[in-house]
């Protein structure tokens, strides 16, 4: 039944996805955002003349992307411009570094130079890897709302590529002798904002996507996404109300039957959707009475993902490194430990440093850039205080980088700059802990123990997002909107297409 009313809070990039699908589909779609720039951590961050992306910065599997816009009947080409980049990125570690392609033959001299005799263990990774992602792919194209999805044939197929009880750093040692090079391939877990020690070898395909499909920058960056969305969903007669942060779900016999915004607004819709970071909605939008399931309590026994520290430094002057580039703790395994065991600040730490003006001229003014910088850093359960600990740290880090990059004089240049502490990530954007990658991609609280797209508080409810399945990141995200408008259309006998198979998908440029 068309016309059915549907609320979405928050508008990042999981709630843009289901509301322009649905209101595509027919449904009659509000989404309600708290800022004043839609994309939540995938919003724009504007500082004088200078622009940066808050969040993700690595677009992967873009076919998943174009997917999202030819299920409206639009090309993604007509609303952004997309660039494949590569070299894709430079690790950088005390000793050697790489610069990783998506070029095989390219790649594999790249290794052979630096670890002599690797190449043969680059091209299993790709044959083996390729297979598994083959199989494990359509497994999180579909939701796990009962037990009796894991008797599911595609899944069944799987198990054997799953490697259970392995993490990603030993599954990588089937492919390469050096621990170094493991670590190269393995810097990804942070992705999912775990350590490569602790992360499930299901993840291994992570490095497999970037090698075999590539990496993209959007001009203007990768918020220019959420933009394009938001234009979508206007154009198909949806809604998005901006400045409007909601106070708290309005909850009656196991169904939602509205919304309050903090200025006393209330609205009402037939079915509801979460973009909200999982954590704090289950802890700030509803009532303790109204949870079930996940309670305050539950919430503080889940595992999540480490926190980052940002610095978005606007220069006048452009530098001559790569698009995106990673510098490696020199003692890496202990900075790892530092910030999800100890939870403590290493002193010594790694960090990644984004140089997009050398691809994009649009982020900054003529003759400047828009360095973007980032940290891991422990969650805030570690007690930091970072309001005592915040000016120390950026000094540290600013050290940091002239120390070990060619920005040697880059405190001379910096013209405009705004910081992103792990508290602030908390307090100022509602993120629960400060889990900037949302809940741990641990075994116990993935697939059905994930908080699942159709979700099991409410009968009128669903879930997209980090925090739900698949999981963190931009594609798995764009997936999980999809799976919950599918499931909402199902509900209400809508017809929708289901997800083209793994050989079918094209990519953006």
């Amino acid at each position: 039944m068309k016309g059915k009313e549907v609320i979405i809070v928050g508008a990042g990039p999981g709630g843009l996805t289901s509301a322009m699908l649905l209101a595509h589909r027919g449904f009659k779609v509000t989404v309600f955002e708290k800022a004043p720039e839609v994309g939540g951590r995938n919003a724009p961050i504007r500082l004088d003349g200078f622009t940066f992306d808050t969040g993700p910065t690595f677009l992967m599997m873009n076919f998943i992307l174009r997917e999202m816009f030819e299920e409206t009947g639009r090309k993604p080409e007509d609303y952004m411009k997309v660039t494949r980049l590569d070299p894709m990125y430079r690790l950088k570690f005390s000793d050697f570094e790489l610069n990783m392609t998506g070029d095989r033959q390219q790649m594999k001299e790249e290794l052979a130079s630096v670890f002599p005799g690797s190449s043969d263990g680059y091209d299993i990774f790709m044959q083996e890897e390729h297979a598994r992602f083959e199989k494990l792919f359509p497994c999180i194209q579909k939701p796990y709302s009962k037990l009796s999805d894991f008797a599911d044939l595609k899944l069944l197929r799987a198990v054997p590529y799953l490697a259970v009880g392995s993490t990603m750093f030993e599954k990588l040692g089937d492919y390469f002798v050096h621990d170094s090079l493991r670590l190269a391939f393995t810097f990804q877990a942070k992705y999912l904002g775990m350590s490569a020690w602790e992360c499930p070898a299901f993840f291994t395909i992570i490095p497999l996507i970037e090698h075999a499909y590539g990496i993209y920058h959007v001009q203007g960056g990768l918020s220019a996404i959420s933009r394009a969305m938001e234009k979508i969903i206007e154009e198909e007669g949806g809604r998005v109300v901006k400045n409007a942060p909601v106070k708290r779900f309005i909850v009656k016999d196991r169904s939602i039957t509205g919304i309050e915004l903090e200025n006393g607004e209330t609205h009402t819709a037939d079915e509801f959707i979460i973009n909200a970071d999982f954590g704090y909605a289950m802890k700030e939008l509803f009532a303790p009475a109204d949870l079930r399931k996940y309670s305050r309590q539950r919430i503080d026994s889940m595992e999540f993902s480490c926190s980052t520290f940002m610095l978005y430094l606007g220069l006048d002057k452009v530098y001559d490194i790569p698009h995106h580039n990673v510098f490696f703790a020199d003692d890496y395994k202990t900075n790892v430990d530092d910030i999800f065991i100890r939870r403590v600040l290493s002193k010594d730490f790694s960090f990644y440093i984004q140089n997009a003006s050398v691809t994009d001229p649009t982020l900054a003014p003529e003759g400047k850039s828009a360095l973007y910088v980032l940290v891991p850093a422990p969650n805030n359960r570690g007690g930091i205080n970072w309001e005592t600990e915040k000016a120390a740290f950026r000094n540290r880090l600013l050290d940091r980088i002239q120390k070990r990059t060619e920005l040697k004089d880059i405190r001379q240049h910096i013209v405009v700059e705004k910081m992103i502490t792990p508290a602030d990530w908390e307090n100022d954007y509602n993120v629960c802990v400060g889990a900037t990658f949302n809940l741990k991609h641990n075994w116990s609280q993935m697939l059905y123990f994930r908080p699942r797209n159709q979700f099991e508080e409410f009968d009128n409810c669903f879930l997209t997002g980090g925090g739900t399945h698949p999981g963190s990141g931009l594609p798995t995200i764009y997936e999980s909107a999809r799976i919950s408008a599918n499931l909402l259309c199902k509900k209400h006998g809508i017809a929708f297409t289901p997800p083209t198979t793994l050989t079918s998908k094209k990519p953006l440029s």
